[in-house]
């Protein structure tokens, strides 16, 4: 009788024993990041973001009583590499979401994959393509670029700018910002009288500038372009002595921006989530309890100031965190319907409120309007 009860107790301590080891094992946080090369400006700050709030995240004691776990990986900035990083992910690492995707192309080669495996994906990247058609494993948080568009030419109405030049980078992102420039163009009741486009690896944007200004009733110019890129333009444009507005899209949207465009930058406007302007922002705006301490977190912890890429990786994280939550387990499927399920979360880009329909929630009224002026963001509306 006693060897029973030994027996039985020693199988009970032993499943116990292994019960609470497979508790504890990790939530794998996988992200797939342009750290360095051209989209460096981007994704380093993202992945900051996502260190700083994991280990934040697991002082506090983790999610579901188990720590986070980043795995992460820097695809310089290369989409086919990024589409081997995320076969990593899936195959090797076994991560039970991925947060990341710094590009449009980035993100595109990694849908395939997220879809066939049928893994959550949070992108952070800006073309409209993450999300429409809708796909069932992807959401994205960083406004689109067809809101940026049209928020840039609802402007150029009010000041009644009819013919634009537009200049688009031939990265992913830029093309499709040309594609919905273009699309919503007769909306607003503006006309394009040149299109030039520029590589993202370009040093020298001149020569399209120089075809531009000699373009007859041209009134403004639009650039749709990321990372270090549009400062090049923005130079050249001052340069080139061109005295025409100038307009750029959420592709800049950082502190990174204004140091590489310098003075030249000086009356730029561009839309921008709220990230931009958190000390700007009225008392009773619901995001600025949010970008403030985002902010002041991350200046604390890199001795910088934040930028809105870093604000898609902390929405993007906390909307996933939430999500596994509600879902009470890492159950890719229940987390994947919690994610679409998410309403009123008051974020970085605005107030997420998703659904079967729309893998990215946001309003365009989350977008505030921009100008430069001394080198520091003003709020235009």
């Amino acid at each position: 009788m006693n060897s029973l009860i030994k027996k039985f107790a020693f199988g009970a301590t032993m499943a116990l024993a292994v019960a609470s080891a497979f508790a504890a094992d990790p939530i794998k946080i996988g992200s797939v990041l342009s750290v360095t090369g051209p989209a460096g400006s981007l994704g380093d700050p993202e992945l900051k973001t996502l260190q700083l709030y994991v280990e934040d995240i697991n002082k506090k004691g983790g999610v579901l009583g188990r720590q986070l776990q980043l795995v992460s990986y820097d695809d310089g900035s290369d989409a086919s590499k990024a589409n081997g990083f995320t076969k990593r992910l899936i195959d090797d690492d076994k991560v039970d979401i991925i947060i990341g995707g710094t590009t449009t192309g980035a993100t595109m080669s990694m849908v395939p994959l997220v879809e066939k495996a049928q893994i959550p994906f949070i992108s952070l990247a800006g073309a409209v393509v993450v999300i429409e058609p809708v796909k069932k494993w992807v959401f994205k948080t960083p406004h689109t670029d067809r809101m940026a568009a049209e928020r840039v030419l609802d402007d150029m109405k009010k000041r009644g700018i009819t013919k634009v030049a537009l200049l688009s980078e031939t990265s992913g992102f830029g093309q499709s910002g040309k594609k919905e420039v273009e699309a919503v163009l007769s909306k607003y009741g503006v006309t394009l009288v040149a299109n030039e486009t520029y590589g993202p690896k370009d040093t020298d944007v001149s020569p399209q500038l120089t075809k531009i200004k000699n373009t007859p009733g041209v009134q403004a110019v639009f650039v749709f372009g990321l990372g270090q890129g549009p400062a090049i333009v923005t130079k050249n444009y001052k340069q080139l002595g061109i005295a025409l507005p100038l307009y750029q899209s959420h592709g800049v949207a950082s502190g990174e921006f204004l140091k590489l465009a310098g003075p030249a930058a000086d009356g730029v406007r561009l839309p921008s989530p709220a990230q931009s302007i958190p000390g700007k922002l009225a008392d009773n705006d619901p995001q600025k309890p949010v970008v403030t301490a985002y902010d002041q977190a991350y200046r604390a912890a890199y001795k910088d100031e934040a930028s809105t890429f870093g604000g898609y990786a902390y929405d993007g994280l906390m909307i996933a965190v939430d999500a596994i939550k509600r879902a009470g387990s890492t159950d890719k499927a229940k987390v994947r319907d919690a994610i679409e399920a998410t309403k009123g979360y008051v974020g970085s880009s605005g107030v997420f409120n998703m659904s079967p329909k729309d893998h990215m929630g946001l309003e365009l009224s989350s977008f505030r309007l921009l100008e430069i002026k001394n080198g520091d963001w003003t709020i235009v509306n």
